[in-house]
């Protein structure tokens, strides 16, 4: 049996009171404003707003300002001073770099080999987003969207852009009002979720572990891919790309998850777990119908128009199942 530390203890608990406990409704603005002294210090622990975001998450109108502290744009010990000071900084540093970006653009143009074919691929994915909502209202400016890519692309030496940051970024677009707060916030996210999302540090770590994971919970399901998936796991890796974007029925969905994952509530690495629980969702018609590799991953791609709080919640009883058990210590370090 897998010794639990007071943290491991703190997060089972709280994983079986999301399971068991009809969610409360979400944080509203009296609620969060109420975590507040006099001075904007938070009066209430990081790990008190983040089990609570765990267990029922965030009103929109939150939102935005909760991020900045999930995110590490602001500071969880910060005034409401110094958070205003922050903003004011993070705003000049960002008209700094586009400034830099606009000097040395010819540059790029002529001796970055990598920049053209970038460029036209960052253009090509946001032309293909659809950017108005059912009564024709545009939804997202394009052209600041592209813009903020592209600066990324050039100020970000280890996440170089990737198919599918281009909606990332549209979401954070949807979440804020201001161009430095949605560059700065995608920056911090990609930072948060590096060894998840980003494909070139994480992305095969969490494979390997989502594998491991199967093999420890799931022999029989495990026997199967070995045999006949043929690399169906392997293949899966836009689920940690994208963060599970697609697989939601609304952006609010997507935002429920990635809020949670940001939290680091109930373990660390729980990307993973969701992982997992989604597989589990497509287990027996892959069983029954003996399917292999391109059809596993057919069934895998269809899963859409979840639930996030569904979701959430099978993957905080898949937490609760790994730790009744004696763990390896790859599943052990990686998890608990």
């Amino acid at each position: 049996m897998t010794t639990l530390s007071p943290e491991n203890s703190l997060s089972a608990r709280l994983s079986a009171s999301f399971i068991l406990v009809k969610r409360k409704p979400p944080i509203d603005k009296t609620e969060w404003d109420g975590f507040f002294d006099e001075n904007g210090q938070l009066a209430k622990s990081r790990d008190f707003i983040c089990v609570n975001i765990l267990e029922r998450g965030l009103h929109p109108f939150v939102r935005t300002e909760a991020w900045k502290f999930l995110t590490g744009y602001y500071s969880w010990q910060s005034s409401q001073d110094e958070r205003l000071t922050v903003d004011s900084t993070r705003r000049k540093n960002y008209e700094a770099l586009c400034q830099m970006y606009e000097k040395i653009h010819p540059l790029l143009e002529n001796l970055h080999r990598n920049f053209t074919e970038t460029r036209n691929n960052i253009a090509y994915d946001i032309q293909k987003l659809y950017d108005k909502d059912p009564l024709g209202n545009v939804l997202i400016d394009k052209k600041k969207l592209e813009k903020i890519l592209l600066l990324s692309y050039v100020c970000n030496t280890q996440a170089e852009y990737q198919q599918g940051f281009h909606e990332m970024v549209m979401l954070f677009q949807l979440m804020v009002e201001h161009d430095h707060e949605t560059f700065w916030l995608f920056q911090f996210f990609l930072q948060k979720t590096e060894h998840s999302c980003v494909i070139n540090i994480g992305v095969g770590k969490n494979l390997d572990m989502l594998n491991n994971l199967i093999s420890f919970l799931d022999p029989v399901f495990a026997k199967h891919l070995k045999g006949k998936g043929a690399g169906a796991v392997q293949s899966l890796f836009p689920w940690f790309c994208l963060c599970f974007q697609r697989a939601f029925k609304s952006f609010d969905d997507v935002w429920r998850l990635w809020e949670v994952l940001l939290t680091g509530k109930p373990c660390r690495n729980f990307q993973v777990l969701v992982a997992y629980s989604l597989l589990q969702m497509v287990r027996e018609q892959v069983l029954k119908e003996s399917m292999a590799g391109d059809d596993i991953l057919l069934a895998c791609n269809n899963l859409v128009d979840l639930d996030a709080d569904e979701l959430i919640s099978a993957a905080c009883l898949v937490y609760a199942e790994l730790i009744q058990k004696d763990v390896p210590k790859p599943l052990k370090d990686f998890f608990l």
